[in-house]
């Protein structure tokens, strides 16, 4: 059973588009909006398990310029 999240992305002054943009060339990224609030930027991202799914945000998400501060938010089914 594949792991589905939101990532909600905090990003510098002015990079919400840019990150957005990269987010979305990602595998494993299903959705990346621009949003206002208190975060800058939504992704959708599944990946096959949760160890995949932490990789995918530390080490592709994370990795993209602009981006200050993530919150991952697993996807249950209650």
């Amino acid at each position: 059973m594949r792991v589905a999240a939101y990532i909600l992305i905090q990003t510098e002054l002015g990079e919400a588009a840019t990150v957005a943009l990269a987010a979305k060339d990602i595998a494993g990224v299903e959705t990346a909006e621009d949003v206002t609030g208190p975060y800058d930027v939504i992704v959708r991202a599944e990946a096959d398990d949760v160890n995949q799914l932490g990789k995918l945000v530390v080490s592709r998400i994370q990795s993209i310029p602009g981006i200050t501060r993530t919150l991952t938010c697993p996807i249950v089914d209650l």
